[in-house]
């Protein structure tokens, strides 16, 4: 198969969607891969490591679509990449579709094959793929969050773990699924004081027994949300229903009685967010204020350290790919139910439940278009 590897477009975006490492072991398989020129300079990978590792480098992004069989990004494709795509091309990528009707427009117009990193599952349950941008995202948010309750970036001038004789702040985390875990681990880790809450009573009884009284574990409820939101220095939001929409659990009102000077990082916003004042954000201009309550809701946080989550994100999706240009997408699909709760859109259907729910669409499942 011919693997085109267009460099990302997105605002302050410099992950790669394939490695060299990667484009090797798609080599060694006999396959070709087009990397366009420069796609991963911004974080060390020089174009001479992709083509010591077989790759061919291309100028443009639109030969790179044109020739392509299947298109390796990271990011959800823009509107002039969305332009370019074609019928029965293969976009695997993040998508992210429930909060954005343009794309998803887009995408059943070109007839591609789209599939969704963060909707493909793991044999052990989970969503393998977005688990390591959610590990970097859980783990970001805690410095961004600290970063921001400085008074020069609009917070309230506190610092998180405190000094001796000087309480610690007190972050709230809202989920305690892979993002809220990883923010716990840096929030106990910088001294913090720190709730959680989850819906999940077993989920809660591990992360006592892992953490004990170093945290402070809260069935999710509104009345429990609004107490520990109204008490906190730093929220963190790290709800997710898989492929839908995040649901918006902190409401205007909430935000409007926090503390002066708290922070929010809201790591739901790809999926729409969970705070209801919250829209999404650059690295360029991350924060906005909502009363005198700092927002963060970067939508691609992990691009801040874009080199660990590009090593982080390839050593998740390569075996996928992999199968991908050996099998074809239909073989591929028919032996692995995993990846095929991966296609959301194809050839003009929308094969994901949630994503067509919510936006309207005809449901259209996958098997479908496996016959």
């Amino acid at each position: 198969m011919l693997v085109g590897v267009p460099k990302e477009i997105k605002n302050q975006e410099s992950r790669v969607g394939l490695t060299p490492a990667s484009v090797k072991e798609l080599v060694l398989r006999g396959h070709q891969v087009l990397v366009q020129r420069n796609a991963g300079v911004a974080i060390g990978l020089a174009d001479s490591m992709y083509e010591g590792s077989g790759a061919t480098i291309i100028d443009t992004a639109q030969e790179i679509f044109k020739r392509a069989e299947m298109i390796v990004k990271v990011k959800e494709p823009q509107p002039e990449e969305c332009a370019m795509l074609r019928e029965n091309q293969i976009l695997y990528t993040y998508l992210h579709l429930a909060p954005d009707p343009e794309q998803t427009r887009a995408l059943v117009q070109s007839g591609a094959v789209c599939i969704a990193y963060e909707t493909i599952t793991g044999a052990n349950g989970g969503l393998p793929l977005l688990a390591p941008m959610s590990e970097v995202a859980g783990r970001m948010a805690i410095q961004a969050g600290a970063a921001h309750l400085e008074k020069s970036k609009g917070g309230m001038g506190l610092l998180l773990g405190g000094v001796p004789g000087v309480a610690p702040g007190h972050v709230v985390i809202i989920g305690a699924g892979v993002v809220g875990t990883n923010a716990l681990q840096m929030a106990v880790g910088m001294g913090a004081r720190v709730t959680i809450l989850d819906k999940s009573v077993d989920r809660l009884r591990q992360l006592d027994l892992i953490f004990g009284n170093r945290v402070q574990t809260m069935f999710s409820n509104a009345h429990t949300i609004e107490e520990a939101v109204l008490d906190a220095d730093l929220v963190i939001g790290g709800v997710l229903v898989p492929g839908a929409a995040a649901p918006k659990l902190v409401s205007h009102d909430l935000i409007s009685r926090m503390k002066p000077g708290a922070v929010v990082v809201d790591v739901a916003i790809d999926q729409g967010g969970c705070f209801e004042t919250s829209r999404a954000t650059t690295h360029e201009n991350p924060t906005f204020l909502v009363g005198q309550v700092v927002h963060y809701c970067v939508a691609n946080m992990p691009g801040a350290v874009a080199r660990t989550s590009t090593f982080a994100l390839n050593n998740a999706t390569i075996g996928h790919a992999l199968a991908l240009a050996d099998k074809g997408w239909i073989k591929a699909m028919k032996v692995n139910p995993h990846l095929k709760n991966g296609l959301n859109v194809c050839q003009g259907k929308v094969t994901y439940e949630a994503v067509a729910h919510g936006l309207g669409y005809p449901y259209v499942p996958a098997d479908n278009l496996l016959a």
